[in-house]
């Protein structure tokens, strides 16, 4: 049976042996015995491997040792030091089950089936420069075919450009209009795709090699949208087919039994469906909707979807569209619920926000003998403490005149903003570390720290 040692500090060591001492075996996983130990510093998330290399002697009586999530430095380093493996673990100790299942458990989510068509809306109005940049962002954010959206009444004279432009860039490429002249001028430029053609503009894709999106006459049409299919199956070209995803409350529900029913009549036939009535049209947070639709692409093995991004509250579709994808398929493929697989898509609260409870951060609180403010969130509420005791509020300004900190206007700017961070994440149900930003999942833009690197030195200001 592998033995697991885990470092700690001096102040998070008896929650940590409680969390280990309560885990639960789970399927999968395989049983260990564990080890604490106290590497001497007060808060765990400030060690460091050069720390570990000068505090912790050799040889360990462990196969593995597993350091704070937060812990800076090369752990690889560590590995060859110690002859066995070292792992970070999470962030939150109290995240250590979840943890452990799932390093036995792993979820791919590298792999997807949905395509995502990301619609340039307004493309004829954009120099060739200026599409071929926005290209260059919707691809990097998940999409694989670029839409060249045409409008109404507005003339795209730099239309076969643009498709030349972004086809010698590398990128697949699809036009979409309702005018024909503008279809047949995409196609014979090379555009990959065309959207959308119904059984009365079907002749265009007699003209060029571009794939045809069929849609019905109109979204109730069924039977034109039948006949279309039928054209192109005799013709033995590729295609897909979209009943059309009607907006609420226009349809919305009749319109998914359409597409429900094109997959039971066409087991095989690709469909695409455009979620943008539903992302666009919706006033609400759009990675919860991309959530939902993914999973009924899943559902009914649908080959893509198109999407956009005009409206700001609909910023991130694309991204959230990559994330959605590939969430479902991976629920889809393992036959699990797409739930503990990726928190990317919960951007405004979280499973488990509160990691302590109000008697452990007390328990925590009594041992500190420093001066420096702690900050920690719990279900009653703001804590903050150091040596001078514990103080408890909902709110960052009831907590200012306990701080003492008229004096000190550079701790006091500090407080400020880890206060405000801790309201929002109090009020909202977020997880709130002190000195990390808030995860806001794919919301927002995150580069991924580097933990093997060194943060820059800077000072620190304390109370006395």
């Amino acid at each position: 049976m592998e033995h697991i040692l885990f470092l700690t500090g001096h102040l998070a060591q008896p929650a940590l042996e409680r969390v280990l001492a309560g885990m639960d075996s789970t399927e999968g996983e395989q049983a260990f015995t564990w080890a604490t130990h106290d590497l001497g510093v007060q808060v765990a998330a400030l060690m460091t491997a050069d720390m570990i290399r000068r505090r912790l002697p050799t040889p360990v009586a462990a196969q593995r040792i597993v350091v704070p999530g937060r812990c800076r430095g090369e752990v690889e380093a560590l590995a060859e030091h110690y002859g066995v493996p070292v792992q970070r673990g999470p962030e939150e100790l109290k995240d250590l089950p979840k943890y452990f299942k799932r390093q036995a458990q792993a979820v791919d989510l590298s792999t997807y089936e949905v395509a995502i068509f990301a619609e340039i809306v307004d493309a004829p109005r954009l120099s060739v420069e200026a599409i071929v940049a926005r290209a260059h962002e919707l691809t990097r954010d998940g999409a694989n075919v670029i839409d060249l959206g045409c409008l109404p009444a507005t003339p795209f004279e730099h239309l076969e450009d643009a498709v030349r432009a972004l086809k010698a860039a590398g990128y697949t490429v699809s036009v979409d209009s309702q005018a024909t002249d503008e279809l047949l001028r995409g196609g014979r430029a090379g555009a990959d795709y065309l959207l959308s053609l119904t059984i009365d503009t079907l002749w265009v894709a007699e003209e060029v090699a571009s794939v045809p999106v069929l849609i019905p006459r109109e979204p109730s049409d069924v039977e034109s949208l039948e006949q279309a299919i039928a054209a192109m199956h005799a013709s033995g070209k590729p295609f897909l087919a979209d009943p059309i995803l009607d907006p609420i409350p226009f349809g919305f529900t009749a319109s998914l039994v359409r597409y429900h029913a094109l997959r039971q009549r066409h087991p095989d036939v690709r469909i695409m469906m455009g979620v943008g009535n539903l992302t666009e049209l919706t006033e609400a947070d759009t990675s919860g909707i991309n959530a939902l639709l993914f999973g009924v692409a899943a559902e009914l093995n649908i080959s893509a979807v198109l999407t956009t991004q005009v409206s700001p509250h609909a910023r991130r579709a694309v991204r959230e569209a990559d994330v959605a994808r590939r969430i479902m398929h991976a629920a889809t493929q393992n036959q699990t619920l797409p739930k503990g697989l990726s928190g990317a898509l919960a951007t405004v609260h979280e499973r488990h926000p509160y990691t302590d409870m109000p008697a452990e951060i007390a328990a925590m609180a009594a041992q500190v003998k420093d001066p420096n403010f702690r900050v920690q969130v719990s279900t009653q509420g703001l804590h903050v403490y150091n040596r001078d005791g514990e103080r408890i509020a909902t709110d960052a300004m009831s907590l200012w005149p306990q701080l003492g900190l008229e004096a000190d206007g550079g701790h006091a700017f500090y407080m400020g903003v880890e206060l405000g961070k801790a309201q929002l994440a109090y009020q909202l149900g977020k997880r709130y570390v002190q000195d990390q930003p808030l995860n806001w999942g794919v919301a927002v833009e995150r580069e991924a720290e580097n933990l093997d690197a060194w943060c820059a030195p800077g000072t620190t200001r304390t109370t006395t």
